[in-house]
Order: C-alpha cells, then sequence, then structure tokens
C-alpha cells in the first residue's frame, strides 16, 4: 500500500498530505504520527543499537522483495549481512519433548555448518531450540512486537546473544508489546525469507502449522519430522506429510532437498510484485470510486479474494477498483493479502 501511494503521488511527503483524505472517503479518518514522533521514535532504535530497514533500499532483503505483502520498512539489530544468505525456517511446538528440543538444535547447528541462516520466531520450545543451535553459523529472531520488547521473558539471554551474534527483525513500531494478532504478521515474514520451512513437533491447530502453509503458497519447500500418532505434538506434523510435506530425518535430507532449489537473490532478481498503477491522467470520479466502495464492501466476507475475481464480479475498471481499494484499506474496513488478495476485516467496527 505505501508503494501504492508512491506511485500515485510521486513522493513520501506528498503521499502524506492526502491519507487523512483518502481514509475519510473509505469510513474512518486516520490520524497520522508527526514528524516529532517519527524522529523520537527513530532516536530510540539508534540508542538501542538499532536501524530500519526501507523498501528499495541496498539492505533491503531480496527474498522478502519477491513478494506483494512485503513490509515496507522493519527494524533490526545485529548483523544485517546475514539478510542476503539463504535462510531456513525451523519451527514447532511451545511444548515440545526433551527429545524434539536435542533433535531440532542439532538439525540447526548441522544445518547452518552447512551455509544456512536458520530463522524462528524466539518462542519457547522448538523455536528456542533452533535459535541456539545456530548461533555460532548464524540465525534470526523475527519477534511480534517492537524490536525491545523480549517475549518470552524467560528467553532473555537468548535474545541478547541473538542480537549480538545474529540478527533481531522486527515490523512493529518500537515498545509494540506483542498480541495474538501481530503473530500471523510476524509469521509471513519469516515464511518469505526461507528456502525452506522445517516443523518440528507441531498440534493439528498450531501457529507452526500456519507458517509452514503460508510457506508453501510463497513456494518454499516445507518438510517435517514424522512422529507417534498417539502423539498430539507430532499429529500435525504428521498432517503435513499426509498433505505433500517433505518427510526427513536428518540434516543430510534436509540439504539435499534445499540445495536443489535456485537461489532466492536469483530468482527475484530484476522482479516486482504485481501492483495496480495508479499513477493515471484522468483520475475516476469521486461519485464512481463511492458507488466501488459500496459494491466492495457489500461483496467481500472474510475469507480472501483475488482482486481481479472480485473486480470482475462487481463490473469495475481497474482504476476505480484500485481506487477503492486504497481508500477502504487506509480506513481499516479491508485487509490485504500475499498473492493479491483482499478481505474483509473482522474487527471493523462502523
Amino acid at each position: 500500500t505505501a508503494r501504492l501511494l508512491l506511485r500515485r503521488y510521486g513522493s513520501a511527503s506528498e503521499a502524506l498530505l492526502h491519507l487523512p483524505e483518502l481514509s475519510a472517503r473509505g469510513g474512518r479518518k486516520i490520524r497520522l504520527a508527526g514528524k516529532a514522533d517519527a524522529e523520537a521514535e527513530l532516536e530510540k532504535l539508534t540508542i538501542f543499537g538499532g536501524e530500519m530497514i526501507i523498501y528499495g533500499s541496498a539492505d533491503y532483503p531480496a527474498a522478502l522483495r519477491r513478494f506483494d505483502d512485503a513490509p515496507f520498512c522493519f527494524s533490526i539489530k545485529g548483523h544485517k549481512t546475514l539478510l542476503n544468505r539463504p535462510m531456513l525456517a525451523i519451527v514447532g511446538a511451545r511444548n515440545a519433548s526433551l527429545n524434539a528440543h536435542k533433535f531440532a538444535e542439532k538439525l540447526a547447528r548441522e544445518c547452518g555448518e552447512a551455509g544456512y541462516v536458520i530463522v524462528s520466531g524466539l518462542a519457547r520450545g522448538i523455536d528456542t531450540a533452533a535459535h541456539k543451535g545456530s548461533l555460532a553459523t548464524g540465525t534470526i529472531a523475527v519477534i511480534a512486537g517492537g524490536i525491545d520488547v523480549v517475549y518470552p521473558s524467560e528467553n532473555q539471554a537468548l535474545y541478547e546473544q541473538i542480537g549480538e551474534m545474529g540478527i533481531l527483525l522486527a515490523e512493529m513500531p518500537f515498545g509494540t508489546q506483542p498480541s495474538a494478532r501481530l503473530f500471523p504478521i510476524r509469521n509471513r515474514i519469516i515464511a518469505s525469507l526461507v528456502k525452506g520451512c522445517l516443523v518440528v513437533e507441531a498440534a493439528e491447530q498450531s501457529g507452526s502449522l500456519i507458517t509452514a502453509n503460508d510457506a508453501a503458497e510463497r513456494g518454499a519447500e516445507v518438510m517435517a519430522l514424522p512422529g507417534s500418532p498417539i502423539d498430539p505434538r507430532t499429529r500435525g506434523c504428521n498432517r503435513l506429510i499426509q498433505d505433500g510435506a517433505s518427510l526427513v530425518q536428518s540434516a543430510d535430507d534436509i540439504l539435499h532437498l534445499l540445495n536443489r532449489l535456485p537461489d532466492l537473490k536469483e530468482i527475484s532478481m530484476g522482479r516486482e510484485p504485481f501492483e495496480f498503477s495508479l499513477h493515471i491522467a484522468e483520475p475516476p470520479s469521486e461519485k464512481d470510486v463511492a458507488l466501488a466502495r459500496d459494491k466492495i464492501v457489500e461483496n467481500l466476507a472474510h475469507d480472501p479474494i483475488d482482486v481481479d475475481e472480485l473486480m470482475r464480479w462487481c463490473h469495475l475498471s481497474a482504476d476505480v477498483m484500485a481506487a477503492a481499494l486504497l481508500e477502504l484499506e487506509l480506513a481499516g474496513r479491508i485487509l490485504r493479502h500475499h498473492g493479491h488478495r483482499v478481505s474483509a476485516r473482522l474487527d471493523w467496527d462502523d
């Protein structure tokens, strides 16, 4: 959305001038942070020892740039050169068994020694084991809240080690406390960065499966360790294998699958995610866009739908559709999803 605004108005400062008006048309006028607020946040980040990575800068990861829902900016602390190395996600149960802890740490260490940066979410359980196993070779902790907020608190020491030896990465503003709605947002970054995603112990309704499914949709290799059918902590992994994930039992299995895939930097070179262009000579009339907003809201559900399909169903032109979606999103009435899809917001309140 930030990129769409830049293409429409030509600069960030010009886009900011129009944001309140655009969101008001969509149904709710947003309040922008002031320059002093932005400068204060950046100062806190700098004092913390971090920096902000902006879409389009030389430091922005090529892996993220492939996707239309890539974060426009995010904070990091640590060795940013790790962002350009091949990556493997290792995720799994928070209440994992001791054997799973030990095996996940071993796999992370061996895959790290083979050249892969290990990415996980700093949660207790398998995430913790994955980070510990790859501290020496390179690990990235993608955090659901602000980069300065340690969650869970028991991982304070590990968090500090990752900040010194690996990378702490967060999309949310400095000081943001993690909440349930932020974890899926965090998980999409994990799924976007990696060539593969390994699940080690996961219940059938776990967040790890959401990450794995998201990774699969983005073209990553999904792998799972098989487990006992009577242990609820492994049913999710077994289900993934039934649904087509690769069964792996060793680091050699993982590396064999990953090394046959092209490097993400190569396949993303020169590519930008598809977007509507709003840079048009004659912008659509406010009346046409207002009618389009009503049609879109009437036909959207909470399950994502392809924008092109919605546009055909509503009998709208591309420029009217794009303008209406932009206004609705800025007002908080719709959500954009990976793959050029949109949905109604569950928490919208008139």
